[in-house]
């Protein structure tokens, strides 16, 4: 099921237009100029004239901060190795197999504790710096909302599937600036912009649920908050898109993908 609920047939009071931009006239998506002023310019320019190396030059950094994101939360795994190395040395084999092997497991839970923790410090700059815009995919406005879903991924890959639901992943979250009520429960790693998203007090998020603040759309990247009322419910593998707006009390069916720009406050506008 496929839900798209403008405003206008919602019967209700449009959000804040501090929350959602009213849209206007962009630039030619193709165009290689910037209409950027001044040093922005100058850079958004570059990138879309040679965008191989420019691609290349925005990831690099990328790849510095997932090495140091992991070398500092594997640290205390190999703390507890090389500790329990010493220790077990003039030990038979066959007892320092079950030894080693326990410090890898206990190694893999404080890898999860730390990089829980780790990362959002990392992703601070980005909470402040990415807003919703509408620009093209070579733009410096790109490049914030590129860095902090860079560093949600690699945590939802490596340790959020493990950790849904539970009160550790609603922290992740909520460090790496999603709004969340009291009483929220988040069953799903299938997030992305958190920084973009609200949800309010007692929402239930179903497993496998899909919530990003973003879409693609003619050559553009549109990025717009998502708001979530009071005790609504997102069901099983549904996906809500960027540019929507949920009311209270709802119950969003399993599997339904509601699109950008819907505005959904009462079961009628389901139907």
């Amino acid at each position: 099921m496929t839900y798209n609920i403008p405003m206008e047939s919602a019967g209700a009071k449009k959000p804040k237009t501090s929350d959602i931009p009213a849209e206007k006239t962009y630039e030619d998506p193709s165009s290689r100029i910037s209409n950027k002023p001044g040093l922005l310019g100058l850079m958004e320019t570059l990138l879309r004239s040679f965008r191989g190396i420019g691609a290349l030059v925005v990831l690099s950094p990328i790849a510095l901060i997932y090495v140091v994101c992991l070398s500092l939360a594997l640290s205390p795994g190999i703390y507890l190795f090389l500790q329990a190395r010493q220790l077990v040395a003039p030990m038979e084999l066959w007892l320092q197999a079950p030894i080693y092997a326990m410090c890898v497991a206990l190694g893999i839970i404080m890898y999860w504790l730390s990089i829980l923790f780790i990362v959002p410090v990392f992703n601070i700059p980005w909470i402040f710096w990415l807003k919703p815009f509408k620009g093209t995919w070579y733009s410096i406005n790109v490049i914030p909302w590129l860095y902090h879903n860079s560093l949600v991924q690699l945590v939802r890959y490596t340790t959020l599937d493990f950790i849904c639901p539970s009160p550790l992943a609603v922290m992740f979250y909520r460090l790496m600036g999603m709004k969340i009520g009291k009483g929220t429960v988040i069953n799903t790693s299938n997030i992305s912009d958190p920084c973009l998203i609200e949800l309010g007090d007692y929402v239930t998020v179903g497993g496998s649920a899909t919530i990003f603040a973003h879409y693609g759309m003619k050559g553009y990247l549109i990025v717009r908050k998502v708001k979530i009322g009071n005790k609504t419910t997102i069901g099983l593998k549904a996906s809500i898109m960027g540019d929507v707006v949920i009311g209270d009390g709802l119950t969003i069916p399993p599997h339904a993908v509601i699109l950008p720009k819907s505005r959904i406050f009462n079961t009628e506008d389901m139907n």
